[in-house]
């Protein structure tokens, strides 16, 4: 079977979804474990990750480099990379990034859809792209091999990352704005900038960021894939779900709203259906990645491509992305 890794997921974590990511070979998953947490909050939330490891040995284990992918697959489990939704983690304290690094952070986000510290967010209206603080971090998260995950940024914002990083980015979770035109989809300016400096983009499942969202079609999606895949080269592609399973409402209003307002912030839902939506019939779980690869044939990509964008590209991308950066690294791809 075919190496499988998940760029994103935010589900309510539970032996059951542990047992389905084993049944249906999910060997790696980048996990979020912060959206407005502060540092100390983001910490705790690590503790209880590390509970996890501890009672469900046999299904999980912690990912901290690409080659633990490979020693989950041998061993039966999901390794499992921690990633933070937005910067809050590290406050305003730069010395932050290399800690929550030593702790199993491999992925941080610069925002989560509003203004942060370190850039714009996907929903101002005013697009003032990349902070002094933003351009501090990036050389920092560059140095320890923490990867800059722009998927909830503004335009401006992201390519200033692109051209700001020495080393390539990510957006783990989005999909093609001309396919789907929402906010946090991203325009094939953004995509073209992101192949040519060998950084990576995850096909996003969530409805919103789907066409015609929970009706999306199987084929309609694996065709968007292969197109992008002609725009961007199969290489440059993975899958990152953004899968919430199990999540009750109330954890897509902490997403959404946080503690920066005391109103409620519908984001890319509305008043009239203001929680989860429901996932397209094709894929409710981990074990519907089987689906993906159906419907990846169907779409005439070549097998080599689908096992790059199932999780070898990932793969490859986890091993040149976690490390420290070596001297003469240089940010064009390989």
């Amino acid at each position: 079977m075919s190496l499988l890794v998940d760029g994103l997921q935010y589900a309510k974590w539970s032996e059951k979804i542990f047992r389905e990511m084993r049944c249906g070979g999910v060997d790696a998953v980048h996990v979020t474990i912060t959206y407005h947490e502060n540092f100390r909050e983001t910490v705790h939330n690590i503790s209880s990750w590390n509970r996890w490891f501890e009672r469900y040995p046999e299904l999980i284990m912690q990912g901290f480099a690409a080659e633990d992918i490979e020693t989950a697959r041998q061993t039966g489990r999901t390794a499992i990379f921690f990633g933070s939704q937005n910067p809050s983690c590290i406050e305003d304290d730069i010395g932050l990034v290399e800690v929550l690094h030593r702790l199993g952070l491999r992925f941080m986000q610069l925002t989560y859809n509003n203004q942060s510290l370190l850039a714009t967010g996907c929903y101002e209206d005013n697009d003032t792209g990349l902070t002094r603080m933003g351009r501090e971090v990036i050389s920092e998260m560059n140095r320890v091999g923490l990867v800059i995950d722009m998927s909830h940024s503004s335009e401006r914002s992201t390519l200033e990352a692109i051209e700001c990083s020495s080393r390539p980015i990510a957006v783990t979770h989005a999909n093609p704005e001309s396919w789907h035109p929402a906010r946090r989809n991203k325009s094939d300016t953004v995509l073209k900038a992101l192949a040519e400096t060998g950084g990576m983009l995850g096909f996003s499942i969530y409805p919103h960021h789907l066409n015609n969202g929970s009706k999306c079609t199987l084929q309609d999606f694996c065709d968007m894939v292969a197109r992008t895949a002609d725009l961007m080269g199969p290489e440059r592609l993975g899958i990152g779900t953004d899968l919430c399973q199990d999540q009750p409402d109330s954890v897509v209003e902490w997403m959404r709203s946080g503690r920066w307002t005391k109103l409620t912030d519908y984001g890319e839902g509305s008043a009239d259906a203001p929680g989860f939506p429901p996932m397209p019939d094709w894929f409710n779980d981990n074990r519907d990645f089987v689906n993906v690869a159906r419907g990846l044939r169907a779409s005439g990509l070549a097998e080599s491509d689908i096992d790059g964008i199932l999780g070898a590209n990932w793969q490859r991308f986890f091993a040149s992305s976690f490390g420290p950066a070596d001297a003469g690294l240089r940010k064009a791809a390989e």
